[in-house]
């Protein structure tokens, strides 16, 4: 590892993040070819990544900071106010309720799965491709059958919980935390644009909690150097702050079909050079 693989992997981190194709496959793809992941010591690597991510989800905060602190005031609001005993609880102050419960599922696997997430198995390239595959296919299906007609207003629990469940999946690398969340988003019948938002909304409480408790054990984030750290954290959040904006625009518009077929291409493309021998498994 050295600056200038670390600002690469900074730009790699802030396009990939929120982009339905997996930053952690992509990071972990670079971090191969760049011969900077200790097969002996495959937990350092984990480590590098959530730390860096701190950068993006600063930049999820930073973008939706309104929306945030809109949210923080209708909880005051609904807690504080005498009409709070009689239901009536404001669309904000819901949609910060099933932010903290679509993260339960996340929280508890994450904790209870500690040691395979660390391990080998998720740097695995076989993995990672088959995961590309299925999850295209997945938002494929998503796409063709999907109503699409509901915005993040009108999501409820049930909605919350099912798309928590499905951010799960994104501990499998090559799955994508936004390509699950908003795959689970659109069969819900979810606009694109509003499956992202929830998505990204929902990202905030898991990775903050999964940066901050790796940063506690910078000895081993260390072995890949702290400045290093430094600079890849600090150009994740710069990029990563235009691409929300950009996917953001992009889903009003457009179909998410071009993840699709760069998931499979690059699926297919991970096992012909498995297959030749020029990565290893």
């Amino acid at each position: 590892m050295n600056p200038f693989f670390a600002f690469l992997l900074g730009i790699v981190q802030g396009l990939t993040e929120f982009l339905p194709v997996s930053s952690t496959a992509h990071l972990t793809l670079a971090g191969k070819f760049l011969n900077v992941i200790d097969p002996v010591h495959p937990e350092a690597w984990t480590e590098f990544i959530a730390v860096m991510q701190l950068g993006t989800i600063t930049a999820v905060i930073l973008f939706f900071r309104k929306d945030l602190w809109n949210m923080g005031a209708a909880v005051w609001h609904d807690a504080t106010s005498p009409h709070g005993t009689e239901g009536r609880v404001t669309v904000r102050s819901r949609l910060a309720f099933y932010i903290l419960l679509g993260t339960l599922p996340v929280a508890l696997t994450g904790v209870s799965l500690k040691h395979i997430i660390e391990g080998s198995l998720t740097k695995s390239t076989i993995v990672i491709a088959a995961s590309m595959v299925t999850l295209a296919l997945l938002l494929w299906f998503a796409e063709r059958l999907a109503r699409r007609v509901r915005g993040i207003e009108q999501l409820n629990w049930k909605d919350a919980l099912v798309i928590g469940l499905a951010q799960v999946c994104a501990l499998i690398p090559g799955s994508s935390r936004s390509g699950t969340t908003i795959t689970a988003g659109l069969f819900l019948g979810l606009t694109r644009e509003s499956a992202a938002r929830f998505s990204f909304l929902l990202s905030i409480p898991a990775v903050v909690a999964s940066g901050v408790y790796e940063l506690s054990k910078i000895q081993g984030t260390f072995e890949l150097g702290a400045w290093n750290l430094v600079i890849s954290t600090v150009v994740s959040g710069v990029v990563g702050y235009a691409s929300i904006a950009w996917l953001l625009k992009f889903l009003m518009r457009n179909t998410a079909m071009v993840f699709v077929w760069y998931r499979i291409a690059l699926g297919i493309f991970l096992v012909t050079l498995l297959l030749g021998g020029y990565l290893q498994y």
